[in-house]
């Protein structure tokens, strides 16, 4: 993907928000007008996953499973207060936090907006969101930020390896929570389809790549030929679920502003708990910036996978994982911006 000047975010990653809307639109009209489509690519389905989008999800989530190096893990004892901030605010507060906002928004204070079955549905596509931290996009908030590259990489390495044993029992507990049940082997299935396939199956092409051509290689010519392939992979997929969702976003339309509100409220709380934090702790801002932009982000392909996995194509979980691809771009360019404005809060003496 060619990278804007100066800027570290390419021409794709800065309008995200305009391709999805993008994408919606067609979506919707391929659903009303040419229902064939849709109904054809539903019959591709195996143990209620998706074919076509299992394909195009693995050519998103592959090649970012390719940036993770893993050798940086030995790097783990190198200012470890950095590291803490980001696991404890990844996985003991996001989740949860998450959970909180979205149960208040969807239950209390839209209450007479959103319908109790739907609302428990939105709850569920937000809980996946909530225990999916950023892997690929944090590259880019770092950079923009001035964030220390090397311990972001340890910073994303590490929370690779926490989802493998963390995502399924914090998703598993928060859906029996909301009152929603837990169909546990799509669970497993699908953390194993689109975690452990994808991360294993970047091991060892990084590890070959490296060993054959250099890391130089790797990174500047092998890892760029799939910039193309990740975006086409992800318009394809949204163009393919709003298919699916025409009705339901023809009969919500307001739904989409009612489940962007409690999304955008938990993004800033958990980037300012993080740099509060982090600021607390007395870490360099090029630490804590980046610490602070993981767990604001979310790891949305992985989101919208297992909602489609565990509710389906047409269900409102899938749509609250997206809308969170929708509000994810701008929201955090304002984050970018008050971590460049406040820089000076991070000077020690």
């Amino acid at each position: 993907m060619k990278k804007s000047e100066n800027t570290g975010i390419s021409f794709f990653e800065k309008y995200l928000t305009v391709w999805v809307i993008l994408c919606m639109i067609a979506g919707v009209l391929i659903g009303r007008f040419l229902p064939g489509i849709p109904a054809f690519l539903g019959r591709f389905e195996y143990a209620n996953v998706s074919i076509p989008i299992a394909i195009l999800i693995w050519l998103m989530i592959y090649p970012m499973m390719l940036k993770v190096d893993f050798q940086s893990i030995k790097n783990v004892g190198k200012n470890p207060k950095g590291l803490f901030v980001t696991w404890v605010i990844n996985w003991l507060i996001k989740p949860f936090t998450m959970f909180g906002i979205a149960w208040l928004f969807f239950f209390v204070i839209f209450k007479a907006l959103i319908p109790p079955e739907l609302a428990k549905e939105y709850l569920a596509g937000a809980i996946l969101l909530g225990a999916a931290p950023c892997t690929a996009m944090v590259f880019v908030w770092s950079h923009l930020t001035n964030g220390n590259a090397a311990y972001t990489v340890v910073q994303v390495a590490t929370n690779d390896l926490i989802i493998l044993v963390a995502f399924t029992p914090i998703v598993a507990f928060l859906l029996g929570v909301g009152g929603v049940s837990i169909p546990w082997d799509t669970l497993i299935l699908s953390v194993v389809l689109f975690v452990v396939i994808p991360l294993v199956g970047g091991v060892i092409t990084r590890n070959y790549i490296t060993r054959k051509h250099g890391l130089e290689y790797l990174q500047n010519q092998f890892i760029p030929k799939f910039g193309n392939v990740t975006t086409i992979g992800l318009l394809l997929t949204l163009v393919i679920i709003f298919s699916f969702q025409g009705d339901v976003i023809l009969a919500n339309p307001l739904h989409i502003i009612l489940i962007a509100i409690p999304l955008i409220i938990q993004t800033f709380l958990v980037f300012f708990i993080a740099y509060f934090s982090s600021k607390a702790l007395k870490l360099p801002h090029d630490i804590a910036a980046p610490a602070s932009m993981i767990g604001a982000s979310n790891f949305f392909e992985l989101a919208v996978a297992v909602a489609i996995s565990l509710f389906g194509t047409q269900s409102p979980a899938a749509l609250a994982t997206i809308v969170g691809v929708l509000t994810e771009v701008p929201v955090m360019l304002m984050l970018v911006k008050i971590a460049n404005n406040t820089k000076d809060w991070f000077k020690y003496a």
